[in-house]
């Protein structure tokens, strides 16, 4: 199937135009033109098929109409503005750019979607100022998310089939991320949490391993063992909101420096001065997303990224190094 491309005056609009294959015939209008167009998703396809941007034979048809096979198809597409959200200069480390996806380091502190409480001066705010065509993306290309107080890797998709591309990756499981973390307490050895996650029944702002939750599944590994927290490699198989978080929680192993999951820091028996207050002043969930690994939308090559553990987590460790050596 070829599909035959013309570019609009507006920069924003495409005409599309395919023929519907035979062995399509019966198919519902919306399921055969999400063979024809995967650059898009069903859900798009049929928003355009109903306000009238897809037409059949030159008519107007709707989403759930039978195809027969061997019907004209063409699609115009003009790109909306998908957020309010405001551009905003703020300062991005970005690791890798194209036409199609941008990886970025995120630092600790940035709030990643504007929302309550943060209406600007996120990092969504920060892509739409370096890139204003993400207007016409959904959320700004952003299709995972890291919290506000975790530093580390996210890629962003620049284009709508970039950004369709990359949600199914993700949905099935085909995006790699790694992330560092320290826990209270001493784990024994490396495992699997799963365990279903939802809102918390109770507390709005948490969320909690919950029965009827989301599927949820990490897998973790011990990196080192202190007097009291051990430093875990994790890998996510799903992305639930605050999952690593809400896991090793429910483990009673929380994230040192969790102000939501943790309480107050769990001291080691005999600490110095000097590890006391390093664990107390720690300012955030020690918490670091390493690697992400994903396959690219166009030209379909393996790539791989690292980010540096941040200088916080590396003097926390450096800590926890130097009481170790003290306390053998």
């Amino acid at each position: 199937m070829t599909t035959q491309i013309q570019h609009s005056p507006n920069e924003n609009a495409a005409m599309l135009t395919q023929m519907i294959p035979l062995d399509l015939g019966g198919a519902r209008l919306d399921q055969a033109v999400a063979r024809l167009f995967s650059d898009y998703s069903r859900e798009r396809l049929k928003e355009w098929i109903s306000q009238g941007h897809l037409l059949v034979d030159g008519q107007v048809w709707r989403p759930k109409d039978r195809v027969a096979g061997g019907e004209n198809v063409t699609l115009n597409i003009v790109l909306e503005v998908e957020t309010e959200a405001q551009p905003q200069e703020i300062a991005l480390n970005i690791l890798y750019e194209d036409d199609d996806i941008l990886v970025l380091d995120k630092p600790a502190g940035l709030v990643v979607h504007p929302g309550a409480g943060n209406p600007d001066g996120t990092l969504l705010n920060g892509l739409l100022f370096h890139c204003a065509d993400l207007q016409n993306v959904p959320r700004a290309g952003l299709v995972h998310r890291i919290d506000k107080d975790t530093s580390g890797l996210l890629v962003v998709a620049k284009t709508l089939p970039a950004h369709t591309f990359l949600v199914a990756e993700l949905s099935e499981k085909n995006v790699y991320r790694e992330y560092e973390a320290v826990v209270q307490g001493v784990l024994v050895s490396g495992g699997t949490m799963d365990a279903p996650i939802g809102r918390h029944p109770h507390e709005r702002i948490k969320m909690a391993v919950v029965n009827g939750g989301k599927p949820a599944v990490t897998h973790f590994r011990v990196i080192k063992r202190y007097r009291g927290l051990t430093h875990v490699r994790v890998e996510l198989e799903t992305g639930r909101t605050h999952q690593i978080r809400v896991h090793f929680s429910h483990k009673n192993h929380p994230l040192l420096g969790d102000p939501v999951y943790a309480g107050r820091a769990r001291l080691p028996k005999g600490a110095s001065p000097e590890l006391v207050q390093a664990l107390q002043g720690f300012p955030r969930q020690a918490l670091h997303a390493r690697r992400l690994t994903l396959t690219h939308p166009v030209s379909g090559e393996q790539l791989s990224f690292e980010s540096p553990l941040p200088t916080d987590f590396v003097e926390l460790l450096a800590a926890l190094d130097e009481d170790l050596r003290l306390s053998k």
